[in-house]
């Protein structure tokens, strides 16, 4: 049975052009390839209606309308989607903050389309009380360094606060809980990437984060792609 609604939104980044993804993402947008019969990111959309968090927000811009017709009102899979267009891509900034309308006042999750996290998605509604109790800006979910990204991206102290410096450093798994105020001073016609914002709140102690030690992949390439089917057909 699925969770009762959260009351939390949800956004997938489903925006990118999938470059590394070529041949395959020459004619269909990368959330729709296929894995184990089902595009990608129905799997998000299967999660996040099993945590209960059914209002979503989808951006998109390459063969976006595929996306649009595949997916529909998101009825099919228990969920309420809602979509916000870019004639070109935004980068993750600029894609959520041209979707601030949509996303609301409130704190909300963004999950990078082209991963697969087993981070339990029912944990988010619980981390916007945590960002207003802390006056915190963000939480991002880490994770172990896979092998091509060995450096990893930011360090978590042991009160779990996010750092631009400091080891061991760990990889941003494409997941975090956001409050809208983050992006406000963002132009929402013009790209922006993320990690700037971040690291802007960082040095003011506006962020944290956990480490969660469980699966993770980014799906990038066609072999991770392949990679993600098998470990899909273990589960």
């Amino acid at each position: 049975m699925n969770a009762a609604p959260s009351g939390l939104k949800a956004m997938i980044l489903a925006a990118g052009r999938g470059q590394r993804m070529r041949p395959l993402t020459d004619t269909t947008p990368k959330p729709l390839l296929s894995v184990n019969g089902k595009p990608l990111i129905v799997w998000h959309l299967q999660r996040l209606a099993a945590a209960g968090i059914t209002d979503i927000v989808i951006n998109h811009a390459w063969l976006g309308q595929q996306i649009v017709d595949t997916l529909g009102d998101g009825r099919a899979f228990g969920v309420n989607i809602k979509y916000s267009a870019e004639t070109s891509a935004l980068e993750t900034a600029g894609g959520i903050a041209r979707a601030l309308p949509l996303l609301g006042s409130e704190p909300f999750l963004v999950i990078n389309g082209d991963i697969w996290c087993d981070w339990p998605l029912s944990k988010a509604p619980g981390l916007v009380k945590a960002l207003q109790q802390n006056n915190a800006r963000a939480h991002l979910v880490l994770v172990d360094n896979p092998v091509h990204h060995t450096k990893g991206d930011f360090y978590l102290d042991s009160n779990g606060q996010v750092h631009d410096n400091g080891e061991p450093r760990l990889t941003f798994a494409g997941i975090g809980v956001y409050d809208p105020t983050l992006f406000k001073s963002l132009n929402p016609d013009q790209a922006a990437p993320l990690a700037p914002l971040l690291r802007q709140s960082m040095h003011t102690g506006h962020v944290l984060g956990e480490h969660h030690q469980g699966s993770w992949l980014d799906v990038g390439t066609p072999a991770r792609l392949g990679e993600l089917a098998r470990l899909l057909a273990q589960a």
